[in-house]
């Protein structure tokens, strides 16, 4: 069963713990695969539309591919896959899933501003989840972009999403999530704290509550993120030309529907395409 979102929770914090819930892919996995095929249906759109289509399967790139559910979804359709991550429990499970499908793929371990990995070059790069914006620094930011150009073909595509802030926002935003699996149970709240202007960052946190097997446990995770309004995204990619912007869209996945990357939306997702 997918995940769900659900009302904000009214149920107290959990303390924070060491642990990190990117650690607990099967946790992540239940939580982020609701969108799964819509997902891979927009990013084969994307391709038709904005990329350099080639006779026969496209190859993918995926940054941070996390628990590898993309990576799954994109081989069942014929198409040759490579992706990484920084958390080796993530790599592992990609692997694994994988194998257990029967479908081929390349999962490595490597780092978003500084990795390499073969199989390219690549037809389409792909990161969704706002995962970009843990990459704390501007330098971090444009050297991310520079690597993924270097391992796509010309004329390729990088689909990438995350959301924008609203400076002089004063509330939390607050989300909620429940997914179901296999007899395992995941209650998800992600809260962000409104963005500080002067250091750029945001602090989000994660709670889960679990069911499994009879048992009930709970982790809670803060981490930082970098923000960007919409200039400041526009800035970042002026300064990284192997790109250009060739359309924006926001998370419905709806490839009717352009969007303007400006302020009064909440997130975007951005069509950069590799010069020749």
């Amino acid at each position: 069963m997918a995940a769900k979102a659900m009302p904000a929770s009214t149920s107290s914090p959990i303390p924070a713990t060491p642990d990190h819930w990117y650690r607990d892919p099967l946790y992540y996995d239940i939580i982020f695969d609701q969108d799964t095929p819509l997902e891979a249906d927009f990013l084969e759109g994307a391709v038709e539309r904005h990329g350099r289509r080639r006779r026969g399967s496209l190859k993918v790139l995926e940054p941070a591919c996390g628990s590898g559910r993309l990576l799954v979804e994109l081989a069942s359709r014929g198409h040759r896959v490579a992706g990484f991550d920084l958390e080796p429990a993530m790599v592992e499970f990609s692997r694994r899933r994988l194998a257990s499908e029967g479908l081929q793929g390349r999962v490595e371990h490597g780092r978003m501003e500084r990795f390499e990995i073969g199989s390219g070059p690549f037809d389409l790069a792909h990161c969704l989840v706002s995962t970009f914006k843990y990459l704390l620094t501007e330098r971090g930011a444009r050297a991310h972009l520079r690597r993924v150009a270097a391992h796509l073909r010309p004329g390729g595509i990088y689909v990438l999403g995350f959301h924008l802030s609203d400076y002089g926002g004063a509330e939390v935003d607050d989300e909620r999530w429940h997914g179901e699996r296999g007899g395992v149970a995941v209650d998800c709240r992600i809260s962000s704290s409104p963005a500080d202007p002067s250091t750029r960052t945001e602090r989000v946190r994660s709670e889960l509550r679990i069911r499994e097997r009879g048992r009930r446990h709970e982790l809670a995770t803060e981490w930082d993120f970098r923000t960007y309004d919409a200039g400041q995204a526009q800035t970042m990619l002026r300064a990284v030309p192997e790109f250009s912007l060739e359309a924006c869209y926001d998370f419905r996945y709806d490839l009717g529907e352009g969007r303007q990357l400006d302020d009064p939306w909440e997130d975007v997702i951005l069509i950069l395409k590799k010069r020749p």
